[in-house]
């Protein structure tokens, strides 16, 4: 979880950069504590922004209320962009049902709410034709042509979406367009896991490891009474706890207890 919270904040940074212009150095990056990352961006010109200001950036970090119709207009841009990224992910997602025997690929088109047989049929005889129109040609009539892309494409759930949320940051959106809520200062400890509040470069996100370089607590022996078996990764090692009294380090203990996996015995 921790290594995909990660990507995904990755992903949201690369698109304030690169897409809203925003100065990398009035981005302030900080590791929550727990299992995710806090961005602070501190620019006068975002300070007076208010709930409806960040929907709408969070709609575009997500991929929220995406236009199919808008997405396949035009030839594909060097630069980034939800154009592209659709784009992507509807090749991926038509390259995915070419990796299905054929009998499958029927009964997974068929079982979709609006598709028929004939339809079905249709699609996978022409995918390879779809796939380059989509590449090299994308237009939005496609969609009125092929019953297929129409529906799949409209679907709240399913395949397709995955492929799409795979290319979006997925952030949390609650606390982004929320302006009351309390943010956990820096350097402060996290009372869910112990580990601390940490500030980082943004240079320094990709190697920075939570289990190693947020972790504050040491190495003194302590004995703890678990009440789950389980394998935990900290400080460079991974310790195998048995269910009942284990002894592990002071920082294991720490995290445990505040995940409430375990009491000091």
């Amino acid at each position: 979880m921790l290594a995909r919270v990660k990507e995904e904040t990755e992903k949201l940074i690369a698109m304030l950069l690169e897409e809203f212009g925003m100065d990398k150095k009035t981005i302030e990056l900080v590791f929550s504590g727990g299992r995710g990352y806090h961005v602070h961006v501190r620019d006068l010109a975002f300070r007076g922004w208010g709930s409806a200001e960040r929907r709408e950036l969070i709609d575009y970090l997500c991929g929220i209320g995406i236009d199919p119709t808008v997405m396949l207009t035009g030839n594909e841009s060097k630069t980034s962009g939800w154009s592209n990224r659709y784009k992507a992910a509807l090749v991926e997602y038509i390259q995915w049902t070419g990796t299905l025997p054929e009998q499958d690929a029927m009964a997974y088109l068929t079982g979709i709410e609006g598709i028929g047989k004939e339809s079905a049929i249709a699609f996978l005889k022409k995918r390879e034709e779809i796939l380059t129109e989509i590449k090299n040609h994308p237009s939005p009539g496609i969609l009125k042509t092929n019953r297929v892309l129409s529906v799949v494409v409209a679907q709240q759930e399913g395949e397709f979406k995955k492929y799409l949320l795979s290319h979006a940051a997925l952030a949390d959106e609650p606390v982004t367009t929320d302006t009351k809520r309390l943010i956990r200062l820096p350097t402060s400890l996290h009372g869910g896991s112990g580990m601390r509040v940490q500030p980082l470069e943004l240079r320094e996100l990709h190697t920075f490891d939570p289990l190693t370089d947020a972790v504050v607590f040491g190495t003194r022996d302590v004995k703890v009474d678990c009440r789950i078996a389980l394998k935990m990764p900290m400080l460079g090692s991974t310790y195998e706890i048995l269910k009942g009294i284990n002894t592990v380090p002071e920082a294991v203990a720490v995290f445990l207890c505040c995940r409430g996996m375990a009491e000091i015995a």
